[in-house]
């Protein structure tokens, strides 16, 4: 789906909604609904927003520091400057537009900021809606070009962590591995790492999102490795432990254990199951080997332009699987004073089963 085609799905829900325009400033479904790729600092730092009217052309709106970003990337809608900050030039853009009902992304929006805007429209006498997941229900449903963007991004990711692979030594600690795995994901030309690049060793793959340290890999031991990055956008995200030097049989049955419930739900993964469904299969192969306590987080979750977004496999999730989305299959067991062991793989839903994008996952049936 083209970006004409998104922004025509949402003026169609904002007119049947009988809302005038929506303001759009989450960077993931700004760049959805434009094309421009310009990131945000943080939370409290824009570098632009979409005005989206009901019924006329939207408009990018930024300042002077993303001017030819912006005009060479958001080719399909008008880029207005606000030399004197978005309020300023809101005040006059509303009512120029026959604006008298505005949306805006209320799980997004800084509450210091919903309140600027509340004054604002108040004084303008526009009513001020929030709304929540407008561009995120579209996203999580991906088109064959959005799809096979993922799979390029996973592939990439793979062949890093190949590399990677070829040069674990004692003599490397936890954070050089991660650095080295970040900076071999730009020289190959990924935009930047999805998310921060997790490596624990021994005892510390007990710890799900271990934050790398200057600990050296210990030879014989569990390592865990969980990475992604962002390739034309769209992101991957990858789990694979292993043992560096020799496994010994406590390593293989976890390892075994845990491969067996990522299969398991595999094998169930299609359009029309609900998500629990999913994440209940893979706990149940954990649960009947006696290790239920130690998988605790959910099983999956969706994969897009952002490393983390609907849906969520998870046992609270009752909603049914559609095709198009991709999602993570993680399952993982964490032994306190021992290690851990987690495997992640994204698949494609589709009708009659589901597509793995991982290429290389051979090595993990031991």
């Amino acid at each position: 789906m083209g970006i004409k085609k998104r922004i025509k799905k949402i003026q169609a829900t904002l007119r049947r909604k009988k809302i005038d325009a929506v303001i759009i400033c989450q960077p993931q479904n700004r760049r959805y609904l434009s094309g421009y790729t310009a990131p945000d600092h943080d939370i409290s730092e824009s570098s632009g927003v979409l005005l989206i009217p009901a019924r006329r052309s939207p408009l990018l709106l930024t300042d002077f520091r993303f001017q030819i970003q912006a005009e060479q990337e958001a080719v399909e809608m008008e880029v207005v400057l606000y030399p004197k900050g978005l309020p300023a030039l809101l005040k006059h853009l509303l009512p120029e537009r026959g604006i008298k009902s505005l949306a805006f992304e209320s799980h997004y929006t800084l509450h210091s900021t919903a309140e600027k805007l509340l004054i604002l429209c108040k004084a303008l006498s526009i009513a001020l809606i929030p709304m929540e997941g407008l561009v995120e229900r579209m996203r999580i449903i991906k088109d064959e070009s959005e799809i096979d963007l993922l799979r390029h991004s996973v592939h990439l990711n793979e062949e890093v962590f190949l590399e990677a692979f070829s040069t674990i030594s004692p003599d490397r600690t936890e954070l050089d591995i991660a650095i080295a795995i970040e900076n071999s994901m730009r020289m190959k030309g990924a935009e930047s790492p999805s998310f921060d690049t997790i490596t624990a060793t021994g005892k510390r793959s007990a710890l799900p999102h271990a934050v790398p340290g200057n600990v050296n890999v210990l030879n014989n031991q569990p390592l865990m490795i969980d990475m992604g990055l962002i390739l034309y956008g769209y992101c991957s995200d990858m789990t694979r432990t292993f043992v560096p030097g020799r496994a010994d049989a406590q390593f293989l049955k976890i390892h075994r254990l845990v491969r067996s419930a990522q299969l398991a739900a595999i094998k169930k993964i299609r359009a029309g199951v609900n998500a629990a469904a999913i994440d209940k299969v893979a706990r149940q192969v954990i649960n009947d080997a006696g290790y239920g306590k130690y998988f605790g987080h959910a099983l999956g979750h969706g994969v897009g332009l952002a490393v983390h977004e609907g849906p969520s496999l998870s046992s609270r999730n009752r909603k049914q699987l559609r095709a198009g989305m991709i999602i993570t299959v993680e399952p993982g067991i964490y032994l306190p004073g021992w290690g851990g062991v987690r495997l992640e793989n994204m698949v494609v839903v589709r009708e009659d089963g589901c597509e793995l994008l991982n290429r290389d996952t051979t090595w993990l049936d031991l």
